[in-house]
C-alpha cells in the first residue's frame, strides 16, 4: 500500500546524518522533525530565522509566538537561537546548509523542480525556495507520485514555472524513492505492497529499472 505523508517523513529521516545541518519545507518535510533517527544530531533551520527546531509541540507546549516558515507553532531544543531573515538567509545562499527537504508540484526527469505556482491559482508567494534550491548541497523533495486527477508529477519536462534546474538528487513519494540521474528517474525502492508495474504507469518521465527493487523500511 502507498505511504501517508508520515512514511514518506519517516523515510526521509532515514537520509539525515550526524551533524547535518537542514532546512524543511513547507507541508510534509516538516514532518520529518518528528521522526530523526535516535543517535543522530542534526540542526533543523527554518528560513523565518530559527536554528534548532524541535518536533512540533503537544497541546501543553504550544507557543503562538513560536512558528516556522509555515506558520505551524514548533518547539525549540537547548542551544537553539532566533535571528532575523537576513541572518537566516545568509546561511541559505552561504551555502551552510547540508541537506533542504523540500515538497514539489512537479519534478523533471532531470532534477528540475517546480514548487512555487499554479497558473491561474492564488498563491502567497515564492517564499525561500529559489534561494533553497541554488545553494543548498542537497536536496531531497517529499511529494505524492500523481496529481488529485491521476497525472504524473514526475515528468520529462515540468510544465509548470521552475524553482530550481537540475538541483533534485532524490526524491521520496508514496509510491517509491528515486534517484535522479543523467539517465533519468532510478528506481531504489517501493512502498511496501506496490509493484514496480504500477510505479512505471505512474511515472511519466524516464524510469529505470535495475535488478530486483527493494521494499521501503520504515
Amino acid at each position: 500500500m502507498a505511504l501517508d505523508k508520515h512514511g514518506i517523513a519517516k523515510r526521509i529521516a532515514q537520509e539525515l546524518r550526524d551533524g547535518y545541518y537542514v532546512n524543511l519545507g513547507i507541508g510534509i518535510p516538516t514532518l520529518v522533525a518528528n521522526y530523526i533517527p535516535a543517535g543522530i544530531n542534526v540542526e533543523l533551520q527554518s528560513e523565518n530565522g530559527l536554528l534548532g527546531m524541535g518536533p512540533f509541540p503537544t497541546e501543553d507546549e504550544i507557543d503562538p509566538d513560536l512558528i516556522n516558515a509555515g506558520k505551524q507553532t514548533v518547539t525549540t531544543l537547548p542551544g537553539s537561537s532566533l535571528f532575523n531573515s537576513a541572518e537566516s538567509f545568509g546561511m541559505i545562499r552561504g551555502e551552510h546548509i547540508d541537506l533542504t527537504i523540500l515538497g514539489a508540484m512537479e519534478v523533471s526527469e532531470r532534477g528540475d523542480i517546480a514548487n512555487w505556482k499554479i497558473p491561474g491559482k492564488m498563491v502567497k508567494g515564492m517564499g525561500g525556495a529559489m534561494d533553497l534550491v541554488a545553494s543548498a548541497k542537497n536536496i531531497i523533495v517529499a511529494m505524492q507520485h500523481t496529481s488529485r486527477d491521476g497525472h504524473s508529477k514526475l515528468l520529462p519536462v515540468c510544465s509548470l514555472p521552475l524553482t530550481g534546474i537540475k538541483c533534485v538528487k532524490k526524491i521520496v513519494t508514496d509510491l517509491a524513492v528515486l534517484e535522479v540521474t543523467a539517465q533519468g528517474f532510478v528506481l531504489r525502492e517501493r512502498a511496501p505492497g506496490v509493484t514496480v508495474e504500477q510505479i512505471q504507469v505512474a511515472t511519466a518521465g524516464k524510469l529505470v529499472v535495475e535488478g530486483d527493487i527493494p521494499e521501503i523500511k520504515i
